[in-house]
């Protein structure tokens, strides 16, 4: 892995993007924007960052990126199929070659057995090229500890590593 401090991984998504002449936008709910935040800290990030849209409630996630009431019924907001629904839906909405979704559970209260402080769901979908049938999308399911200031930045972190392993595919 390389040294967060010595070249941040905002800085390396950045080059990537760039170089690979792509856009991104977020959706986020348990950031609150922390990873578009992170994304414009670099200077020149409108080249590549389109928008961040934070999406905390359900009816923000419904109107805002078309995420179905079914998953969000079924599952509830932080769930896998919440954050696919959401990745993608931050992508087409902006038509942006990536999109990347944050649903979590950042505490300190709001956990459950199943769903503990610090879960979190983090899904980054790509848009390849119209009748390649190649779009997709990963997600992946994390716990972190710590205060809900620690757990967002944590969260954030890894949202925009799981960007950049993603763009070195």
């Amino acid at each position: 892995m390389t040294d967060d401090t010595a070249d941040p991984v905002e800085k390396r998504v950045g080059k990537r993007l760039r170089e690979a002449d792509a856009t991104v936008a977020t959706a986020e709910s348990c950031t609150g924007g922390l990873v578009g935040s992170r994304i414009t800290d670099i200077p020149g990030s409108s080249d590549y960052f389109d928008r961040s849209l934070v999406t905390y409630s359900y009816e923000a996630k419904r109107e805002l990126l078309a995420v179905s009431r079914e998953s969000l019924d079924a599952h509830g907001a932080v769930s896998e199929s919440v954050a696919v629904e959401m990745a993608q839906g931050a992508r087409d909405t902006a038509r942006t070659d990536w999109g990347v979704a944050t649903t979590g559970v950042a505490g300190p209260s709001g956990g459950s057995s199943e769903t503990p402080v610090g879960t979190v769901y983090i899904a980054v979908a790509e848009a390849a090229p119209w009748g390649t049938n190649e779009s997709g999308v990963t997600v992946s399911r994390y716990e972190f500890d710590g205060t809900r200031r620690e757990i967002k930045a944590s969260i954030a972190t890894q949202a925009l590593r799981d960007l950049e392993t993603a763009l070195q595919e």
